[in-house]
């Protein structure tokens, strides 16, 4: 049974706590007994999302107004904490979804963009899709090659993104292209392109390591043609605007990563207490206790950090430096208890029949997707050297 703990440096609400039981709930009877169907298929179960709009987790951070749930940050790394403890996968989807799309249409749309693609967004009806990345631009995103060119009232888009989540199954993908010369922050813009479009096409498909049931993917545009009531915001603002998505996504990885964590440490708790060597169980011995002690204080650091973040991003405070430690942090965090929870676990953790091997490969997206740990590193080191 999945705990809610509380923090008494952060007031927990009542809306909190609804949240974080509707999504142990959810995680129970919907995905819970699938995880490793789905994983060993890489199978992506949209239908899935449907279930999840009903109980208002497709637009957590949307006003109601759109269809949204209207809720904070405290609410959304709650829910995306939960069920990443039981499939990181479905996690990291509904991440992206509502941080990276979903939000940025919010954040830099205007009423008319709002009205049209945020309601189906929230509902469920649309899933969403957020394009910067490109094959020889993960982290120096001002290199894309990707052209946006003006035609009139229109803008034809040509160009490949690559490590998509929902390249292909997303209905709606915010798409950042280049529209002035390659490394110009002013030279990017960005765009909401619609499935369906002439000239949008899903290309391959990764076969990963981890996070096998969110479906990454290439997006492919090929003389694309959407009209320039699709851009968002101010031409030359993309990459601004990106960076500012990021600021907050960096939170959402935080909590999927306190998620894997969470899911990695209470699994190898609960082993140790039944799991019997030298006639006693392994969780007396001083080698096994030290590692569950560790992996706990690191959980509990790493969700202090995320809760930080979210009340100053809860507060429109620059979370730049804020987000990159909590990510940093905790997707490290992530990563070491996952290792950690096979280790105890021993020639089981190894295998598919418990939980850990799964939370050991799904981790290690968590130090990649949204800034490497390299990247957050150098943000927070210029931003302490300001």
């Amino acid at each position: 049974m999945i705990e809610f703990e509380t923090h008494t440096e952060f007031k927990v609400s009542d809306t909190q706590r609804m949240v974080f039981e509707a999504a142990r709930d959810f995680a129970a009877q919907y995905i819970k007994s699938n995880v490793m169907k789905w994983d060993e298929a890489q199978f992506f179960p949209r239908s899935i999302f449907e279930k999840a709009a009903d109980l208002g987790f497709m637009g957590m951070l949307i006003p109601e107004e759109y269809g949204g749930s209207g809720m904070g940050y405290h609410e959304y790394v709650t829910l995306i904490e939960t069920i990443s403890t039981v499939d990181p996968s479905i996690g990291l989807s509904i991440a992206a979804h509502n941080s990276l799309c979903t939000n940025h249409i919010y954040a830099f749309g205007n009423e008319s963009q709002r009205s049209k693609w945020l309601p189906g967004l929230c509902s469920g009806k649309f899933v969403g899709a957020w394009g910067l990345t490109e094959h020889n631009t993960g982290s120096d995103a001002k290199g894309m090659t990707t052209t946006a060119r003006k035609e009139g009232d229109q803008w034809v888009l040509n160009g490949t993104k690559n490590f998509i989540t929902h390249g292909i199954s997303g209905d709606i993908a915010v798409v950042i292209a280049r529209n002035g010369e390659k490394g110009d922050n002013r030279g990017m813009t960005a765009f909401v392109v619609e499935r369906g479009t002439a000239g949008f096409t899903a290309g391959k498909k990764e076969n990963k390591l981890g996070m096998r049931a969110s479906e990454t993917a290439e997006m492919v545009f090929d003389n694309c043609v959407i009209p320039d009531e699709n851009r968002l915001g101010p031409v030359g603002d993309g990459f601004i605007q990106s960076m500012k998505i990021l600021d907050g996504g960096r939170i959402s990885i935080a909590a999927l990563s306190l998620g894997v964590a969470k899911g990695a440490y209470n699994a190898s708790l609960a082993y140790s207490k039944e799991r019997k060597q030298f006639g006693k169980s392994i969780s007396s011995f001083q080698g096994i206790s030290f590692k569950l002690a560790d992996m706990a204080t690191q959980i509990e650091a790493a969700s202090l950090l995320t809760q930080k973040a979210s009340e100053m991003k809860n507060n429109n405070l620059n979370v730049t430096k804020q987000g990159a430690m909590a990510k940093l942090y905790a997707s490290e965090v992530c990563v070491n208890v996952a290792n950690e929870a096979v280790q105890i676990h021993g020639g089981y953790g190894f295998t598919k029949d418990f939980p850990v091997e799964k939370f050991f490969r799904d981790s290690k997206l968590c130090t990649i997707g949204e800034g490497t740990s390299e990247i957050q590193r150098l943000v927070i080191a210029r931003k302490i050297l300001e």
